[in-house]
């Protein structure tokens, strides 16, 4: 076990710059791909199936690893599972971009977008639990809200970047990750972090059965959009995904060195922080996706123009986290989170009421202000959170936090994708009778293909452009049809922001939260 040692100054600052360029990949990775879709699948002659399963490997391999990550962190050393998941991510990258055409083509890349998200779950939670070390709890919100600002700008950056990567090579998406991860080791070596850690047994019964729970659990989810929710198949993985879940919390319950803890949720603000964080990922990383959209679409904007769009969020968001760390160092996590929800539902509200002007000059202040809200919540929350946890389990903590944050984004992906089309249905078809003159018949008829134009081809995980009709092509009846459908979910992405409000209301407690005391420092002190 390793000991902890002060760390002060700059010697700080040079282990959260190297904590921020380890994980800047997986945050440009979220979006960057999205962009490249269309190119990948024309270069290698993907089928839409293996396009499809190209993004969302990653997103499976990440989600269902987050806890096993934070444990082996834990367990193993946080700098050793940073420096592993580091050189993992991006050998995966370089394989990816290296992937060859012709008949191995699909099954190569999928393999290794996975492995990808096997390295990122692997360096997350190791990575975020040493900030946490390296910070005292008065200190951490401030970390903390660089942190998560930074890592949010590189997924706003991501369109943007691939955009003008992809016009040199489709493969550069996946090399660019190549030069980060290099200095993301150097900063590794020269920071030298040194944090707690406690060697145990590794429970891979437990691994098996929340692996297997999620992987069923968010597949399901993923494909809902595409095949369709009356598909029976859709409906048993879910079940059996949340059926193994059941089944691992039971057995967690009794086993003596559990992959999960399942006391920490016995914590009331642990607890509280998680919820309101799963519920704000219904609408955070589904915001990506249907932003994207709208700016395609509706505003007529390339792929790459619609990531600039989207740097009017993290305009708010950026600002509002340092504002939102430094009140959690001050007063606790309760007002900022609360006020950063209630602020986001605001802006989800207002910025409904603006999408169907297709003027983005009378949108870009509500856009800021949802951006805003989003940031005051989402790193007091988060460090809030981590907070609860002993200095023995700060990566489980954070495994626990990504796991269910990735869980609810694929849920809210779900959910609103769906209703995006039901919508979009209803839409067109109004639009055709009133504006085209088109008999009703024939106007419900054409709604029931026209309304799947933006979604064909998309994997539901943030790839925006893949099915996106040519925007030259798309007649004004459709934009406005579909600026009606993302202001329904926008509206929908106010009222689940207004419940997470609520719920932070109600259930946190006023005040700065002590650091916790792991459970064997006790008895050690006692003794």
């Amino acid at each position: 076990m390793s000991e902890a040692v002060p760390v002060h100054g700059r010697s700080k600052n040079l282990v959260l710059a190297a904590m921020i360029f380890a994980v800047a990949m997986t945050f440009i990775d979220q979006t960057i791909v999205s962009i490249a879709v269309p190119e990948i699948q024309t270069k290698l002659g993907l089928s839409a199936t293996g396009v499809q399963w190209a993004v969302n490997a990653y997103l499976l391999a990440l989600a269902s690893m987050f806890a096993f990550g934070g444990r082996l962190a834990d367990t193993l050393g946080h700098r050793k599972m940073v420096t592993v998941g580091v050189i993992i991510f991006a050998g995966a990258s370089a394989m990816c971009g290296a992937t060859p055409k012709g008949s191995l083509a699909e099954a190569w890349l999928i393999t290794f977008r996975a492995l990808q998200g096997v390295g990122g779950a692997l360096m997350f939670p190791a990575a975020l639990a040493i900030v946490v070390q390296t910070y005292e709890v008065r200190e951490r919100g401030k970390a903390l809200a660089t942190f998560f600002g930074i890592s949010g700008a590189l997924t706003a950056i991501g369109p943007i970047m691939g955009g003008f990567l992809t016009q040199w090579t489709w493969r550069a998406i996946f090399w660019v990750n190549l030069p980060v991860a290099a200095v993301a080791l150097v900063l590794i070596v020269l920071a030298k972090p040194v944090t707690d850690f406690r060697p145990a047994r590794m429970d891979y019964r437990g691994l098996a059965l929340i692996t297997g729970g999620i992987v069923l659990g968010v597949f399901g989810f993923q494909q809902a959009p595409l095949w369709g929710w009356s598909n029976p198949a859709i409906g048993i993985c879910i079940a059996a995904g949340l059926v193994l879940l059941i089944v691992f919390y039971r057995v967690e319950r009794k086993t003596d060195s559990p992959l999960i803890d399942m006391d920490i949720f016995k914590n009331r603000t642990f607890l509280v922080e998680n919820l309101v964080l799963g519920i704000s990922m219904l609408v955070f990383v589904p915001l990506f996706l249907f932003s994207s959209e709208y700016a395609q679409i509706s505003l007529g904007k390339q792929a790459k123009d619609a990531g600039v769009f989207l740097l009017y969020f993290f305009i708010g968001f950026a600002i509002a986290t340092q504002i939102g760390g430094r009140m959690l160092d001050r007063i606790g996590a309760k007002r900022p989170v609360t006020m950063g929800c209630a602020l986001a539902a605001a802006g989800f509200f207002l910025w409904a009421q603006k999408v169907t002007t297709l003027d983005f000059g009378k949108q870009q202040w509500f856009i800021v202000l949802a951006g805003a809200g989003m940031g005051f919540m989402l790193s007091p929350a988060s460090t809030d959170a981590v907070n609860q946890a002993g200095r023995y389990s700060y990566g489980e903590a954070t495994g626990i936090t990504q796991t269910i944050r990735n869980y609810a984004a694929s849920l809210g992906l779900a959910v609103l994708g769906t209703t995006l089309v039901s919508r979009m249905r209803t839409n067109v078809a109004n639009q055709l009778v009133t504006e085209e003159h088109v008999p009703r018949a024939a106007a419900d008829k054409a709604a029931a293909s026209l309304a799947q134009m933006q979604n064909s081809g998309s994997s539901g995980s943030g790839s925006s452009s893949s099915g996106t009709p040519d925007l030259s092509q798309i007649p004004h009846f459709y934009k406005v049809a579909f600026a009606q459908s993302t202001a329904t979910i926008f509206y929908a992405m106010a009222g689940i922001m207004a419940v997470a409000a609520i719920v932070a209301f109600v259930g946190l407690k006023r005040g700065v939260a002590p650091e916790a005391v792991d459970a064997v420092e006790s008895e050690e002190a006692a003794v």
